[in-house]
C-alpha cells in the first residue's frame, strides 16, 4: 500500500458534548495550515516541537474567533505518524467540532480515512502490523487484563517474539541452503538429525506455544455468554440480577424477549459479553420465531452458555429440547427459582447430571439474589479452570495471527518431515521460506494490500 504525501485531518474524540475536543492534523503541511488559522496569545512566538500554545482559532473567511484553544506541534519524525503533527485541543461539541475540520479541509487538508493515522505511523516503520492492532484491542478491551495484554502488545511484545521466529527460521534456510549450493558438504553443514531437531526446537514447539496462547483473547474480546432457557424460566431476571440494573423486561407473559439483550459484565476480573435470549418453545407467531431462530444461532456461536432451567416446574419437552442443543457446548446449568417449592422429579434431576456430567450445577433464586455469588465463582471456574494462573502470556495473538501461525507451522511441519525423508534440499528449503512470509504477514513485512485494509478498517476516524 503506497503512502500519501498529503495532509489529512480528522477530528480524534469521539463525538458529543463535554470538556475537551481534538483535532488532528497529519502531514508535510500541517504546521503551515496551523500558522494560517491560529492566533497565538504571545505574538511572537515561533512554534517549537512538543509544545503547547495558548490562542484562538480564528476563521480564515470571517476573521471572526471560533474558540480559545491549546494547538500542540510534534515535528516529524518524533510523531505517532513520524509525520509534522498539530493537534487542536478546544472545547467540545459535535458543531464547534465539525466547524475546525471544515476550516482545515478549506486549507487543503483531506479528511482522514478511518485508521490513517496509525496506518501511516505503520508504513513510515514506526510500529508494525501487530502493534498497530494492539491499537484497536486498547480502545476495545473489556478488561483490565485485556488493557495489559494490549499495552503489552503495542510495546512491541508480540513483535519481538515473531522477529525471532523469523531470524531463527532464516538461519536454518541459510544453512539449507547451503547444502543446495555444496551438496557433498551437506553432512558437515546441515545434518539431517541436527537439521531436524531444530526445526522442531526453534521453530514448530514456540510456533504452537503462541497459537495456544490465542486462548487468552478472552481478556480483549470477552467472552461470548448466551443465557438460554424455556419462556418464564428466569432469563431476563438473571441478567438483571447480575448486571445489578434492569436491563430486560421482566413480564409474567411468555414471549416477552424477542430480541437478543447484549450486555458487558465482569465476573472475577473476566469479561463476559452476556446475551439474553427469546425463551425457546414451538410457537407460530412470525416475529417470536425469528427470536427464537437467532436464539438458537447465538448458543451455536457462544462460547459460554448459561443453561436456564426452572426449579419450580417439571421439565418438559422443551427443556429437553435446549439441553440436547447445549450438551456439547461449554456450559453452566442454572436451576433457579429456588424461593419455590420444587416442581422437579428424580428423573430429571438424573437427566441433568447424566447429560452434562462435568459441568458446573448451581441453585439460585434470580429474584432473591440468593446463590448470584456462586454462580459469578462456578463461571469463572468454568472459563479458566479451577484453581487456574489468570495472568496472561506476553503475546496473545487474533483470529488473523493465529491463522497465520497455523500457516507457518504447516510449512514447518512439512519442512521437518522432508528433512527426516531425505527429500531434496530444495524443498526444504522452499517449505522454510513459506513458513518465513506466513510469519512476516504477521508484522506486516509480506501482508497483502488487501489485508491492510482490512486491518485498518476496524479503526475510527481520527486515530
Amino acid at each position: 500500500m503506497p503512502l500519501d504525501h498529503d495532509t489529512i485531518a480528522a477530528i480524534a474524540t469521539p463525538v458529543g458534548q463535554g470538556g475537551i475536543g481534538i483535532v488532528r492534523i497529519s502531514g508535510p503541511a500541517a504546521l503551515a495550515m496551523a500558522g494560517k488559522i491560529f492566533s497565538p496569545r504571545d505574538p511572537g512566538v515561533r512554534f517549537e516541537s512538543h509544545r503547547l500554545y495558548l490562542g484562538h482559532l480564528i476563521d480564515p473567511h470571517s476573521g471572526n474567533p471560533v474558540d480559545e484553544v491549546l494547538l500542540s506541534c510534534m515535528r516529524a519524525p518524533h510523531s505517532y505518524t513520524c509525520e509534522d503533527i498539530v493537534e487542536i485541543n478546544s472545547h467540545s461539541g459535535y458543531r464547534l467540532l465539525s466547524k475546525i475540520l471544515e476550516i482545515l479541509l478549506d486549507q487543503g487538508a483531506r479528511l482522514a480515512r478511518p485508521g490513517e493515522f496509525t496506518l501511516r505511523a505503520f508504513l513510515n516503520n514506526r510500529i508494525d502490523l501487530t502493534q498497530a492492532e494492539a491499537v484497536v484491542d486498547l480502545i476495545n478491551a473489556k478488561s483490565e487484563t485485556g488493557l495489559l495484554v494490549a499495552s503489552r502488545q503495542i510495546s512491541g511484545a508480540f513483535k519481538r517474539q515473531i522477529e525471532g521466529l523469523r531470524q531463527r527460521t532464516i538461519d536454518i534456510l541459510a544453512h539449507a541452503e547451503v547444502a543446495i549450493d555444496f551438496p557433498e558438504e551437506e553432512s558437515d553443514r546441515f545434518s539431517r538429525q541436527r537439521g531436524a531437531e531444530a526445526i522442531l526446537q526453534d521453530l514448530i514447539t514456540p510456533v504452537q506455544e503462541l497459537m495456544a496462547a490465542h486462548a487468552e483473547r478472552i481478556w480483549v474480546d470477552g467472552i461470548r455468554t448466551v443465557i438460554a432457557g424455556r419462556v418464564n424460566a428466569g432469563k431476563s431476571s438473571l441478567l438483571n440480577r447480575l448486571l445489578n440494573e434492569d436491563r430486560a423486561i421482566v413480564t409474567p407473559v411468555p414471549g416477552t424477549t424477542r430480541d437478543i439483550i447484549e450486555s458487558d459484565i465482569n465476573v472475577g476480573g473476566i469479561p463476559l459479553k452476556l446475551m439474553d435470549t427469546a425463551g425457546l418453545r414451538d410457537v407460530s407467531d412470525e416475529v417470536e420465531k425469528a427470536g427464537i431462530q437467532l436464539t438458537r444461532q447465538k448458543m451455536s456461536e457462544a462460547d459460554l452458555i448459561l443453561l436456564i432451567l426452572d426449579r419450580s416446574r417439571p421439565l418438559d419437552h422443551d427443556d429437553f429440547q435446549i439441553i440436547q442443543q447445549a450438551r456439547d457446548k461449554n456450559a453452566v446449568v442454572v436451576i433457579n427459582k429456588i424461593d419455590l417449592p420444587s416442581g422437579l422429579s428424580a428423573q430429571d434431576t438424573s437427566r441433568i447430571s447424566a447429560t452434562f456430567p462435568n459441568a458446573c450445577v448451581v441453585e439460585l433464586s434470580a429474584l432473591t439474589g440468593e446463590g448470584i455469588d456462586v454462580l459469578k465463582k462456578k463461571v469463572a471456574e468454568t472459563i479458566m479452570g479451577e484453581g487456574s494462573d489468570q495472568s496472561p502470556s506476553e503475546a496473545v495473538p487474533n483470529l488473523r495471527h493465529r491463522r497465520a501461525l497455523g500457516d507457518a507451522l504447516l510449512a514447518f511441519q512439512a519442512a521437518k518431515q522432508n528433512t527426516e525423508q531425505d527429500a531434496p534440499m530444495e524443498i526444504v528449503a522452499l517449505e522454510l521460506k513459506t513458513g518465513l512470509d506466513a510469519l512476516g504477514e504477521i508484522t506486516g513485512e509480506t501482508s497483502t494490500e488487501q489485508v491492510l485494509e482490512a486491518v485498518f478498517s476496524q479503526f475510527c476516524l481520527g486515530k
